[in-house]
């Protein structure tokens, strides 16, 4: 890890905060670095990490953690560390039978529109036991990298739903962590990195974002990391309104962080990563806020809801 990121963002592997979704991003420039950072970070400071590698290898994430001081070999090998290696996995999945699951299973399915099977990877793997196994101090989720999942072919409203689960189960229901990293490709004409990069800054709470210099390249620096600390973002219960009313809560961001679990079965809709604004009505008659994007997809989640006024 990097002392002088850790004085940056005032922690240490001592006092690690606990119930809090980190992106990580880049643009034109690599920032891998934060990965390993965040990895050696919190596997010294005992907590239990599932790590989802979809660039490099478990050997380069290796050697680069035997550089700052963490072996990932022994933490896989005591329990601590449980890593999904992309690239292999990618080539074991079509010599496996259909009927067996497997968390990329989307790369063999014409139309896959979840990323269930990687969720459940993580639920199973960060699950608290009381089994006599070694007490970590608190689970840990860390994803290298988000964007590629955009490039073997999901969409970024599937990704962000898988994010929301992982955020609702680690961060709020087990009090642990979520570090994601995203690049920013700074294409206009790329809407699916713009959605999924903006999703996930609306519901974050911090924000390190690694880019190269404005003026070009230089032989001593090779970019700089702006840190944004957001507040606002919190998990919290659906605000109900009254059929009559019309009412906005002028907090628009807070109005809609709102998200269940997927074992929670409530009329509570998990894409609301979007700041727009439509009414979806319920049997019983009461109106809840939702985004115009759920309303093609609502009703597979929830049957039970039927789309009423846009307003």
């Amino acid at each position: 890890m990097f002392p002088e990121l850790n004085n940056l963002l005032n922690t240490t592997p001592e006092g690690v905060e606990q119930g809090k979704l980190t992106l990580l991003c880049d643009a034109k420039t690599d920032g891998s670095f934060l990965v390993h950072h965040f990895l050696s970070f919190y596997l010294k400071a005992n907590c239990k990490v599932c790590f989802v590698a979809l660039v490099q290898s478990f050997s380069h994430y290796n050697m680069v953690g035997q550089k700052l001081g963490v072996s990932l070999t022994t933490a896989r090998e005591r329990g601590q560390l449980v890593v999904l290696e992309g690239l292999r996995s990618a080539v074991d999945i079509f010599f496996r039978p259909r009927e067996e699951p497997h968390p990329l299973q989307f790369l063999r399915e014409a139309n896959a529109g979840d990323l269930q099977p990687l969720y459940a990877l993580v639920r199973d793997a960060l699950e608290p036991v009381d089994c006599g196994e070694a007490a970590w101090r608190c689970p840990v989720l860390l994803v290298d990298d988000l964007s590629v999942l955009l490039s073997l072919g999901m969409g970024p409203v599937a990704v962000l739903d898988f994010v929301h689960y992982c955020r609702a189960t680690v961060c709020r229901e087990w009090k642990g962590n979520v570090v994601a990293l995203v690049h920013d490709s700074g294409d206009a004409e790329d809407e699916e990195s713009d959605v999924l990069l903006n999703g996930l800054s609306h519901q974050s709470h911090l924000i390190l974002r690694a880019e190269g210099l404005a003026t070009g390249f230089c032989k001593d620096v090779h970019g700089q990391v702006d840190s944004l600390l957001l507040s606002h973002c919190c998990l919290r219960e659906p605000q109900f309104e009254s059929p009559g009313s019309k009412t906005r809560a002028r907090d628009t961001t807070e109005a809609r962080s709102v998200y269940i679990g997927p074992r929670v079965a409530k009329g509570v809709c998990p894409f609301t990563y979007l700041r727009q604004e439509c009414w979806v009505v319920s049997a019983n008659g009461v109106h809840c806020q939702f985004h115009p994007a759920c309303a093609r997809l609502i009703h597979g989640h929830f049957p039970g809801w039927q789309q009423g006024d846009f307003s």
